[in-house]
């Protein structure tokens, strides 16, 4: 089998139906489930209908002599290849069908035991391959492999078991112009980043809205990643804390307030149960060494959780700052989450981000203000 067409089957896309039908139902599912605690507008942010990702990965199917792209059939009997991928930015665009060609030139180089392919692009036309394999890459493979790098104009990166090739870089930078500023993110192979960069910046656009309306004090955010909403959110309050377990995502972070002159943001490796407990007083960590958390006054908190949602000892932390920005990749727990929320906060605004057309995933998005008591 193949696929010519992001909406025609399995993980290229949900709905046969066209794109502006698909955001109208996600956009009554998700009021549906804020109904309950905001009866307002949701706000609605549409995607680009193509070229959007700028991020993928594709397995590779081995027919013969010859690879192909491929994705897994819902039937789970073979795959499905890929002859077009209308989803992913220009700039994988089109490297991916020149790189598969140079696969299939290769003798046996870069084809023998490759099983997938990832790539990682900017809108500013940088882009990371990293080419997965299940054998040891030698140096020959480096060679060649380098060659392609130069022939592409991109960077890329092997990888097997416990062995990871680098040629150039492992990481892109990307530029994004947001509300009236440029902003640099290094991103890294293996660190998390939102896939939509159109989606993104109306994103970060809608959570500087609410900043603004509050004005004053510090700023508290958890799963801040490497600082996508840190960066531009720091500019509208005194001082900010942000939280994110990941070791690489918090290097990255660090290296993005260095790349945009940042100074009044302060990093912490911290799980969101971990953070709770620190200001909570209940544990000392080590890796708060130097950080006076007494000493901040939160007037915010933004919180972007996994699609597990909040777990309760946040939910009962963050219910004592007066504003809070709820990011949220799953509409079904953050209605779960507002259960608790509401009781001590109102519903200010909501909106609904379309960060995966074509699939039946959406982003959303509350702003809460404490009631008054």
């Amino acid at each position: 089998m193949n696929c010519k067409h992001f909406g025609s089957c399995g993980s290229c896309g949900l709905y046969e139906i066209g794109y502006e039908e698909q955001l109208k139902q996600k956009e009554q599912r998700v009021s549906g489930l804020l109904a309950p605690f905001y009866q307002g507008d949701l706000e609605v942010f549409d995607s680009p209908n193509d070229h959007y990702r700028a991020r993928a990965e594709f397995r590779i199917w081995h027919e013969g002599e010859r690879c192909d792209y491929a994705m897994g059939n819902i039937e789970k009997k073979g795959a499905i290849t890929i002859e077009e991928c209308p989803k992913v930015i220009e700039p994988i665009e089109k490297r991916m069908w020149k790189l598969l060609e140079k696969i299939n030139a290769s003798t046996e180089v870069l084809k023998a035991r490759l099983f997938a392919v990832e790539f990682l692009a900017t809108t500013t036309d940088e882009c990371l391959i990293t080419m997965l394999y299940h054998r040891k890459l030698d140096d020959v493979w480096s060679a060649e492999a380098k060659a392609l790098e130069a022939e592409l104009n991109c960077k890329i990166m092997g990888r097997s078991r416990k062995q990871k090739v680098i040629l150039s870089d492992e990481f892109v930078t990307e530029k994004l112009d947001v509300d009236g500023k440029r902003f640099t993110y290094v991103q890294y192979e293996s660190g998390f980043t939102q896939p939509n960069p159109a989606v993104n910046v109306k994103m970060i656009e809608w959570a500087i809205k609410q900043a603004k309306s509050v004005g004053y004090g510090d700023f508290l955010e958890s799963y801040c990643g490497l600082g996508n909403f840190t960066l531009p959110l720091s500019h509208y309050f005194d001082r900010v804390l942000a939280t994110e377990i990941s070791k690489r995502s918090i290097h990255a972070a660090l290296e993005n307030c260095a790349f945009n002159a940042i100074e009044n943001i302060t990093f912490a490796r911290l799980a969101s149960e971990e953070m709770t407990e620190a200001l909570n007083g209940v544990r000392e960590f080590s890796r708060l060494k130097g950080i006076d958390l007494e000493s901040y006054n939160f007037s915010t908190v933004l919180v972007d959780p996994p699609r597990a949602g909040l777990d309760e000892g946040t939910i009962a932390l963050i219910s004592n700052i007066e504003n809070i920005i709820y990011i949220s990749c799953n509409p079904e727990t953050l209605a779960r989450d507002l259960a608790t929320l509401t009781q001590t906060h109102e519903v200010i605004e909501a909106a609904m981000f379309d960060q995966f057309p074509h699939t039946e995933h959406v982003e959303s998005g509350v702003f809460l203000k404490k009631k008054s008591m």
